[in-house]
């Protein structure tokens, strides 16, 4: 089995003890799914309009959205802002009307990212078709699907009907593209580099992280992707944290100054590929102490000395394309022949608005 390990620590604990305990603004029915050697999580839900964004699409696309929002007027642009927030309340009606939330996710592990192993065309369809069987009411979907990472599995699914719905712009970099960025690129990545070497800052490794930063792991987390950000992001509990820390469903690594653990990143790898999920640092230290350059720096130090390409996900895409990232629109794959027309033109609908305005509106202004 593949991510045997992986599988037996982080799913299993799901599994057994309920998602809430681990993610607490998730709620969903966890089940898993065997296909080959591969082992996937499916979370099953109904209505749940107040869950994460990780299993429901109506917090994806109309409460994230409107939070976002906020973006448009700091950028001082009330008439665009005035129409979507009216467009957003319309699309949101309707997507309840549909039942946007009674749905079945695959390989989903309550994270912002869910990385793939390649889904072959014949174990696509064996997944629908199964899923179909024994979740005739719900819409079937992946979360976190990209053309780039790959390009297989997304042709298997269009191919076997799924629709590819827009959900973000990521952003993505491998150790190798920085050399064909040109001397911007390589400059910045050095001098970010040279930031965390003069810091002063002591590279914490996982071994050290103990359960008495628990809390403070936490915190870090909060104040960044909760406070700052949204607080339909992930909600990670102290077990959740406990779990990383003993079983290592997340590599952990801090950054220390004088004895307090100032900033966090825990990320995971799965077929040639790494993400971070949990990113956080004190926010209340002055933006020059330059935090969030110098845990980005270590992430692509990460990626270099494992030879991975790095799924940064969403956000600050700026900063991103300046250090060799390369934007990318990800999607989720929808698949709904077995529904009702009036549940399937929604999603159609949905997916050419996002297409239409979602898109170029996040890529002109990289939000």
């Amino acid at each position: 089995m593949k991510d045997g390990a992986y599988v037996k620590a982080y799913l299993s604990a799901c599994l057994m003890d309920g998602a809430e305990r681990y993610v607490k603004n998730v709620r969903t029915k966890m089940e898993a799914l065997a296909v080959d050697d591969l082992v996937l999580p499916v979370t099953i839900n109904e209505t749940e309009y107040e869950n994460s964004y990780v299993c429901s699409p109506y917090t994806h696309y109309i409460t994230y959205a409107k939070e976002e929002l906020r973006m448009l007027r700091m950028l001082r642009m009330p008439m665009l802002e005035w129409i979507l927030e009216r467009v957003l309340k319309g699309l949101g009606w309707l997507l309840k009307t549909s039942r946007v939330n009674q749905i079945a996710i695959l390989n989903n592990w309550l994270l912002s990212t869910n990385l793939y192993h390649d889904l072959s065309p014949e174990q696509i369809l064996a997944l629908t078709q199964f899923c179909t069987h024994e979740f005739p009411q719900h819409v079937i979907a992946f979360r976190s699907v990209s053309a780039k990472l790959h390009p297989a599995m997304y042709e298997g699914m269009r191919k076997a009907g799924y629709l590819m719905v827009p959900s973000r712009c990521i952003y993505l970099f491998h150790p190798d593209w920085p050399a064909l960025g040109g001397w911007r690129v390589r400059n910045t990545l050095k001098r970010d580099q040279r930031m965390l070497e003069n810091s002063g800052y002591r590279i914490v490794p996982h071994e050290e992280l103990h359960e008495a930063l628990v809390g403070r792991i936490i915190d870090l987390y909060n104040a960044l992707y909760l406070d700052k950000y949204s607080h339909q992001n992930p909600q990670f509990t102290h077990d959740f944290i406990r779990l990383a820390l003993k079983k290592r469903t997340l590599t952990l690594l801090g950054l220390e100054k004088d004895g307090q653990l100032d900033g966090i990143l825990g990320y995971f790898e799965r077929n040639g590929v790494m993400t971070t999920p949990l990113f956080g640092y004190d926010t209340t230290l002055p933006k020059e102490a330059g935090l969030y350059r110098m845990l980005s720096s270590l992430l692509v130090q990460e990626a270099r000395k494992k030879e991975l390409l790095l799924h940064q996900s969403a956000g600050v895409g700026a900063f991103k394309a300046d250090r060799g990232a390369v934007g990318e629109v990800e999607h989720t794959a929808v698949y709904v022949r077995h529904l009702p027309l009036s549940r399937r033109i929604v999603w159609r609908v949905l997916s050419w608005i996002l297409l239409r305005f979602g898109v170029p509106l996040i890529q002109k202004y990289q939000l």
